[in-house]
């Protein structure tokens, strides 16, 4: 009896859902008439796997997932490497750097909205001073997987900030002297010390924030909807024009299903990098 609230919140909220998308996918169920629908097998998968449309939403979700993930991680990483270092006003920076994080994405979209506006915004302008001619960060097909990917990196390094800087804080100050007095330099160190401690910690963010990165809407959504030119139409993006332009709801179901496949995979892949990494650590 104790475990039947968790029990009822897994079948409510994960199980139904999941078991509910898998069967539209094999419906041509329509928004005008979500409970009608026929049968309709593998049909949708096997028109998506000829669609251009879906390969190039695939394609820009890797891009997008791809870009995000190395960027923030990057960042993120470095910012806690610098705030991990005692120096005055370290803790109003770190509050600084936080706040991206703790806006609502309906907040961060209007800024950059702003600060990409092609005619007044913060970028034109300041690239205007240096001669640069104006540009549609968000309506150039060149500029608008850049824009969103910035946008969202700036969102979200934060996150990878705080966790990095935790995992910064645990290694242990003996393994600081003993590098030090070995004549270890401050590169020395990070490869051989604080690298090897942060690896696990590395691999469990990059899988949450590539995780998070397929299946973000919000943002992409505020700022492009999907366009330039398809160019940011990724699968979450795709999922909601198909459900709710095109009003096919099989269609749509069908696209997150293969979605949820594209995260296990992710998933099993990284399970097998962290237990690659295990075997190696218990040999040495």
């Amino acid at each position: 009896m104790l475990i039947a609230p968790a029990v009822g919140y897994l079948v409510v909220l994960l199980l139904f859902p999941l078991f509910r998308g898998i069967q539209l996918s094999l419906t041509d169920t329509k928004l005008v008439n979500p409970a009608g629908g026929d049968f309709v097998g593998a049909e949708n998968y096997t028109n998506l796997m000829s669609s251009g449309q879906f390969w190039n939403s695939l394609l820009a979700t890797l891009i997008y997932t791809a870009a995000t993930v190395v960027f923030a991680v990057l960042l993120g990483t470095a910012a806690a490497v610098f705030i991990n270092r005692p120096f005055r006003g370290r803790a109003g920076i770190r509050a600084v750097m936080t706040f991206p994080y703790a806006m609502p994405t309906v907040a961060v979209a209007l800024v950059y909205v702003w600060i990409y506006n092609q005619s007044g915004g913060v970028l034109n302008n300041s690239l205007g001073v240096l001669g640069i001619g104006q540009t549609g960060w968000l309506t150039d097909p060149q500029w608008g997987m850049f824009s969103v990917v910035l946008a969202t990196v700036w969102k979200v390094f934060p996150f990878v900030m705080l966790v990095m800087l935790a995992a910064l804080q645990s290694v242990p100050e003996e393994l600081y002297e003993a590098a030090k007095i070995d004549g270890a330099g401050p590169m020395s160190t990070f490869r051989a010390i604080v690298l090897p401690h942060l690896a696990p910690t590395l691999r469990i963010v990059a899988l949450l924030m590539t995780i998070w990165s397929i299946r973000r809407f919000e943002i992409i959504y505020l700022l492009t909807g999907g366009g330039p030119v398809e160019r940011t139409n990724t699968l979450v993006i795709n999922i909601y024009r198909r459900a709710f332009s095109d009003q096919d709801l099989g269609v749509a179901a069908t696209i997150g299903v293969l979605g949820l496949v594209l995260s296990i995979l992710v998933t099993l892949v990284f399970f097998g990098v962290e237990r690659r990494e295990s075997r190696k650590e218990a040999a040495a």
